[in-house]
């Protein structure tokens, strides 16, 4: 079946791999994964033997060569059973991979890539610091040029993957510091991997609300020492290596939240079948109706702006920022709010962990802050339209 959602016979394949591994795989250790806190590092590496690591990383590197629309799929439906290790997924495969691939050189390709498509590293992305969120160029983590290396100070926060257990740092992460003042050319990214003199693990973040099985950790750098040859890409350029990997995350983001909606409602539509209260089926109560209702439609229009979103999107280009920060917006909150109907209608078994909807409505709320919060995204797209002519 060719349609929006599965344009072509790969798309389909890969979202019946994808499907299948989470339900065979994912689902059974998802709940104990979020009690105890519990990033499992066996089961991502898993992902890399699917091929799902470097899923748009072109095949002549060790990729699946896939688009957009690939890596909505691979986000929709592993978030529709966990969405936490959905963000680490997230972390690694777009933030990492298909950033680095994309603004990489071949040499730095070459000695790369083939580690963090098997998944043998384990990576991440430093952008967001303790002082500096969504105003990314607010950062103060700086880089100096020292001969063959430059020195890095500074700290990064809330960065997914930063550790994979409670004393282990990530493998690798790309990481923005400021190497000058001049607008617009003042931040530059570098390669920065595990056991580099200076780089050390700083606080790991317990006790999230949710995507508790996602590992969030503080990075320190402390004159640490980076080969010169580990920048990407020229000095004073990655401001928009940044901002263009902006787009495929928020895309991905939506797109977990398309996974969090579609098994809220699954969950509300098949226990208010099961469930009777007063001598009838709870499916036949007006208010359930509209629960199920304005889910079903809401999760719908969702999927569809996102699908349509991505087919547009080129991953190598800068310029989707209305609609990919549209669709976060939109489908962030349309989520939360999925869920949240889904804990009403399931009453005193939603508020407990067995039905899985109050775990997807606290990952749920992860989504309206990560990423660019909900507000930014409505401050860019009214700065946007000023400059896009999407009403003729």
């Amino acid at each position: 079946m060719h349609d929006i959602y599965n344009p072509t016979e790969e798309h389909l394949a890969l979202r019946e791999l994808v499907r299948d591994f989470a339900e065979r795989e994912l689902q059974p250790q998802a709940r104990e994964a979020d009690r105890t806190e519990t990033f499992n590092v066996p089961l991502f590496r898993k992902l890399g033997s699917l091929g799902l690591l470097g899923l748009t990383v072109p095949e002549k590197w060790g990729g699946a060569g896939m688009d957009a629309t690939a890596a909505v799929i691979a986000h929709e439906e592993l978030s529709a059973v966990d969405p936490a290790f959905t963000l680490s997924y997230l972390a690694h495969a777009m933030l990492f991979v298909n950033n680095f691939n994309v603004n990489a050189s071949d040499e730095q390709r070459r000695r790369v890539l083939p580690k963090v498509i098997s998944g043998e590293w384990i990576a991440g992305m430093g952008m967001s610091e303790p002082h500096a969120g969504t105003d990314a160029l607010a950062m103060s983590t700086t880089a100096r040029r020292d001969g063959d290396f430059y020195v890095l100070n500074g700290a990064k926060m809330w960065i997914t993957n930063g550790a994979i257990s409670n004393t282990e740092l990530g493998d690798c992460f790309l990481v923005y510091a400021r190497t000058g003042t001049e607008k617009g050319r003042q931040i530059s990214s570098f390669l920065v991997e595990k056991g580099m003199p200076g780089f050390r693990l700083g606080q790991k973040i317990h006790d999230k609300l949710g995507m508790r099985a996602s590992a969030t950790a503080e990075l320190v750098f402390d004159d640490c020492l980076v080969p010169a040859v580990n920048r990407i890409g020229n000095e004073g350029e990655s401001t928009k290596h940044m901002m263009r990997n902006l787009e495929i995350e928020r895309l991905t983001l939506a797109a977990m939240s398309l996974g969090i909606a579609r098994r809220c409602v699954e969950v509300m539509n098949r226990y208010s079948g099961e469930r009777h209260a007063f001598g009838q089926s709870l499916r036949n109560f007006g208010q359930i109706q509209r629960y199920i209702g304005d889910s079903y439609a809401e999760w719908m229009a969702g999927r569809a702006y996102t699908y349509v979103t991505a087919a547009r999107m080129d991953l190598a280009s800068h310029g989707n920022r209305v609609d990919s920060d549209g669709v976060k917006l939109y489908c962030a909150t349309m989520a939360k709010n999925v869920a949240d109907r889904a804990i009403q209608t399931l009453g005193g078994y939603g508020y407990v962990g067995e039905y899985d909807v109050e775990r997807l409505w606290r990952d749920a709320k992860l989504l309206e802050i990560g990423g660019g919060t909900i507000e930014a995204h409505q401050k860019n797209i009214t700065y946007d339209l000023r400059h896009t002519a999407v009403f003729k």
